[in-house]
């Protein structure tokens, strides 16, 4: 059975090597007149991006704020810096230059500003967004699909709690997108954006929902060739045509093209995000280290999706007479691959040392909010299947 769908894909895609030459006139089209310019670390400033933002928006006569010191895992406490920036300086739109944690970022300060309550209260499930500051995005590394989707996730100082929340009024207007600015990515980082990706699409490619074959080919093709993209730029780094691959798969992974007729997962995203918030670890590592044993927990229930994974995806021979054997084959195949450019397959590797039962307790608490909530679609998991998982990865 397919399931119904509404896809709504509304930002303007400007891709390409000389993409930022079209910031200034993307922000006078969306009508602004004052822009924080919202970014994270120095490496923006020193490979000379943000001297290319500032140029174009005084050439399109528009004034402009900054704030950086955005971190990865955004918190809370910038986001209210932020809101309190754009309301002192009456900004009526915010460019985040960098990848998911600014873009993120941005958009909790865009939901923040007209908020009259906390801006938690939407994340505390309190209240509802009705409104957002209109965002564009120079994105400089490929991985959460911030850029295009409908989801924004911050994690809270107090506790470290990370939650995401999705609606379409923090859909960007617009993203300037060229590759060229990701060829100083570091592997590891780009090894963890690759498999960022690569998730965005599994967590909707397996689903209960198997009879959209069109969604299942686009979600094949942009899982074969993220795949071999990362191997490709792992060997050479300046490779446009593949970091131009990557950098495109981000964007088609998250904004819900491979959700069309099937419906999303994200147990593994939900189960990794206590991971990330409580040892500061990448989010695409986590995911690494916990997927192949949620896949191992939850195959024999779905072997034929496991088994056309491992054929279509993965490469591996059909044994028609052992379709466990196949799926299994296909969970060890992306841990060759996760090895192959770096990434963890469990979460010794992730952290360098054995998680304790307290800490494993603590993500399970955290993860089920007290055992209230459960997680999943194609295999809905309590609290004590969140344990078993854990356990199983550790």
């Amino acid at each position: 059975m397919m399931k119904d769908f509404n896809f709504y894909a509304p930002t303007r895609v400007v891709f390409g090597r000389k993409a930022e030459e079209q910031i200034g006139n993307l922000v006078i089209n969306n009508k602004a007149h004052k822009v924080l310019i919202h970014y994270g670390g120095g490496s923006a400033d020193r490979s000379g991006l943000l001297t290319v933002v500032r140029e174009q928006l005084k050439s399109a006569g528009l004034k402009y704020v900054e704030m950086g010191g955005v971190v990865p895992n955004p918190l809370l406490s910038k986001v209210y810096e932020g809101i309190e920036l754009c309301r002192k300086e009456q900004v009526d739109f915010i460019l985040a230059v960098g990848g998911g944690s600014v873009i993120d970022s941005a958009k909790a300060i865009g939901y923040g500003v007209p908020y009259e309550g906390d801006v938690w209260d939407f994340w505390a499930g309190q209240a509802t967004p009705i409104e957002c500051l209109p965002i564009g995005v120079v994105l400089t590394i490929p991985a959460a699909g911030s850029e295009m989707s409908s989801s924004c996730v911050i994690t809270k100082d107090e506790g470290l709690i990370k939650r995401g929340i999705n609606s379409d009024l923090c859909r960007c207007r617009f993203a300037v997108m060229n590759p060229e600015r990701t060829f100083t990515l570091p592997p590891y980082q780009t090894a963890a954006g690759a498999t960022d990706i690569m998730m965005h699409t599994m967590e909707r490619y397996f689903s209960k929902y198997e009879d959209m074959k069109l969604t299942d080919a686009i979600s094949e093709a942009l899982l074969r060739t993220v795949k071999d993209s990362a191997l490709a730029v792992m060997a050479n780094p300046q490779d446009y045509r593949n970091r131009a691959q990557i950098m495109w798969a981000g964007s088609l992974a998250h904004n819900d093209l491979t959700e069309c007729g099937t419906e999303k997962d994200f147990a593994t995203h939900r189960l990794e995000h206590e991971l990330s918030a409580l040892f500061g670890v990448t989010h695409g590592a986590g995911l690494a280290a916990l997927w192949p044993w949620w896949a191992r927990y939850i195959k024999e229930k779905h072997l034929s999706r496991f088994v056309q994974f491992a054929v279509n995806v993965m490469g591996v021979e059909n044994d028609f007479a052992h379709p466990d054997e196949t799926a299994e084959k296909g969970i060890c195949a992306i841990e060759d691959f996760y090895r192959k450019i770096g990434m963890p397959t469990n979460i010794h590797e992730l952290l360098g040392r054995e998680i304790t039962p307290d800490e494993i307790e603590i993500m399970v608490d955290k993860c089920s909010r007290g055992g209230t909530i459960t997680l999943g679609a194609i295999e809905v998991l309590d609290a004590n299947d969140m344990r078993n998982i854990y356990n199983m990865a550790r």
